[in-house]
């Protein structure tokens, strides 16, 4: 980072989430999701918008079409109209799962513009998540890999897909086509709970640490990852962290006040600073 961390405008969220940078609009995208809330930032104006959704949901993703978003909930998989006077969702699918007992988390979408998303415990305690993936038209969703429990990071390098269980502190990788069990393999998180995580052009995974209070800077190499450096933030539940701005160099980083007996002055908000590395532009949903 070359820049001081700030935070973007007073909102503070109770679980701030999947934060997207839109680079049509030139604005970024996140989610608090206990609160249920779409949020919006335009940086050159400081614009902020938020929008009360009726479903439980983890993430807004982009799509082909501009100011239409896919929506990531606990009702199912939506295409989210967002630039139109009276705003709507339509469901394309079903949420897979029973809805009482697990909600969706994280999410991303693919090279190949399929939708990748997770589910996990509504507790955060029972290895009853599992990794899908959706394409549009499909009738519902593929499982790939079940018996998860906090299912984070979504990062494809190398034709190789990156992903972690919070609750075991692992990463874990495997063809970037699809999840395969059989070819899965584990690598340590180095004892830090790892949320979610951005990627650079170089093939760093910069990944939130919740519950530690910082980012850790991963390389990717030959399938394997090393970490480089923990760096200190401001809060001490970061959740997950996006790349974005006109030149791509700008990190946005979300974070959570769940839990926290008393939250410090940041903790909830998004923080902002500019970095040396560039990030890899984000992917849109082939509808």
């Amino acid at each position: 980072m070359n820049t001081p961390l700030e935070a973007l405008g007073d909102y503070r969220a109770e679980l701030g989430e999947t934060p997207v940078w839109c680079s049509r609009s030139q604005s970024l995208l996140w989610v608090d999701i206990l609160q249920r809330r779409l949020l919006r930032y335009w940086p050159e104006t400081q614009k902020f918008e938020q929008r009360q959704l009726d479903c439980l949901f983890s993430a807004v993703l982009l799509t082909e079409e501009e100011e239409q978003f896919l929506v990531v909930s606990q009702q199912g998989i939506m295409l989210y109209h967002y630039g139109v006077e009276h705003p709507s969702l339509d469901l394309m699918c079903e949420y897979p799962e029973d809805p009482d007992a697990t909600r969706p988390n994280e999410a991303g979408i693919a090279p190949d513009g399929s939708l990748w998303f997770s589910t996990m415990d509504l507790n955060e305690k029972l290895p009853i998540g599992g990794w899908y993936r959706y394409t549009s038209g499909a009738s519902e969703p593929e499982k790939m890999l079940d018996n998860v429990t906090i299912p984070n990071t979504l990062a494809w390098f190398e034709d190789i897909v990156w992903f972690a269980d919070s609750a075991e502190q692992r990463f874990y990788c495997s063809t970037g086509d699809r999840i395969d069990p059989e070819r899965m393999r584990s690598h340590s998180a180095d004892d830090k709970t790892p949320d979610g995580s951005a990627l650079t052009m170089r093939g760093e995974l910069i990944t939130a640490r919740f519950g530690h209070g910082c980012l850790s800077r991963y390389q990717i190499a030959a399938g394997e990852l090393k970490l480089q450096e923990d760096i200190a933030l401001p809060v001490l539940q970061p959740s997950c962290c996006a790349f974005g701005g006109p030149q791509l160099n700008e990190l946005f980083i979300t974070s959570a006040r769940k839990q926290l007996d008393e939250p410090g002055e940041l903790d909830g908000a998004v923080l902002h600073a500019k970095t040396t590395a560039t990030g890899v532009p984000e992917r849109r949903f082939r509808l």
